[in-house]
């Protein structure tokens, strides 16, 4: 006999267990690894390497929200980096070089939905064929090296705050963050695409019945996620400072692990923003807590590895306990 779980008990405790987990693996790593950890410094360090996983899922929460998957983000990312430095190093203004960091996200994210509603074939085929193309085509604007590019102040994005910009608490990409993360918010909760957005993945049949537009919705959904990775390839160039084809490879998979950890459900009609942020934090969390341990590449890769797998085994419990 399965359990009977009070849905409201489940709905609790979905809600509090990312910010519980994320507590529990702050302590463990305060605790093992060294004094530096816990140090203002290093919290700032934490939060600034967040900006990026924290964008791009801001748009993986939209397309797992709707019953899909974008395997391509971590290419788009490369590919804004690169077009953004080649704009800058060919003397384009940087508010032209990030307005075409915008552009180039959404466009490949729009790529990816008319390809995903117009051949009706499953997303993780498409975004998995266009990771590749995406790739392919920033290592051949890029000459399959990297660009370098004149400072301007998109390198302060991410920087660290001097003193005399103390009163800012933050630098500017996180502001970007949490101002992005506020709009998506109040998208998914007030708006009816949002609505829509969480029908389509609660059960896209019923939905198109009630009058949903599922393939506008997943056009639109879609253009937003590769925008978003727009914005995180924007930050991306702003910590790099140089324009590399080959960086951001597997952050599709931090993506989908900080919204999974987050509450999100790959099974589509579940997911908040809040959890998402959290999932994301407990990721950059123990990425910082393995390298102050001193601990190789192969280890850090091998734990991101068993923390998907545990939030996938996680979220699969979660909807067989409320069956």
């Amino acid at each position: 006999m399965k359990p009977n779980i009070d849905p409201k008990v489940m709905a609790m405790l979905n809600k509090f267990m990312p910010i519980t987990a994320l507590v529990v693996v702050y302590i463990i790593f305060s605790i093992l690894a060294p004094q530096s950890f816990t140090s203002g410094r290093n919290l700032a360090l934490i939060v600034r390497q967040t900006t990026i996983v924290g964008i791009t899922a801001l748009g993986m929460t939209l397309v797992i929200i709707s019953g899909g998957i974008d395997l391509s983000v971590g290419s788009i990312v490369a590919l804004v980096t690169v077009v953004v430095a080649w704009m800058l190093d060919h003397n384009v203004s940087p508010i032209l070089a990030a307005a075409a960091a915008l552009l180039v996200g959404s466009l490949c994210g729009a790529v990816n939905g008319t390809l995903i509603t117009r051949l009706k074939l499953v997303p993780f085929i498409i975004t998995l064929g266009t990771l590749l193309i995406f790739r392919g085509l920033a290592k051949g604007v890029a000459g399959e090296q990297k660009i370098d590019a004149p400072l301007s102040y998109l390198n302060e994005l991410l920087a660290a705050l001097k003193p005399e910009q103390a009163w800012m608490i933050v630098p500017p990409g996180v502001w970007i963050l949490i101002l992005l993360a506020i709009l998506v918010t109040l998208m998914l909760n007030y708006t009816r695409f949002g609505l829509h957005t969480f029908a389509v993945g609660a059960n896209e049949q019923a939905a198109r019945l009630c009058g949903v537009s599922v393939e506008k919705t997943k056009l639109a959904i879609y253009t937003l996620s590769g925008m978003f990775a727009g914005f995180a390839g924007l930050m991306q160039f702003a910590r790099l400072t140089v324009g590399d084809p080959t960086v951001a490879a597997g952050l599709e998979l931090d993506a989908i692990a900080a919204v999974v950890i987050g509450g999100g459900s790959l099974a589509g009609g579940e997911g908040s923003v809040s959890g998402t942020m959290i999932g994301a934090l407990i990721m950059t969390v123990i990425r910082a807590g393995c390298t102050q341990m001193g601990l190789s590449n192969w280890v850090q890769e091998m734990v991101t590895g068993a923390i998907i797998i545990g939030a996938v085994v996680l979220d699969r419990m979660r909807h067989k306990k409320t069956t």
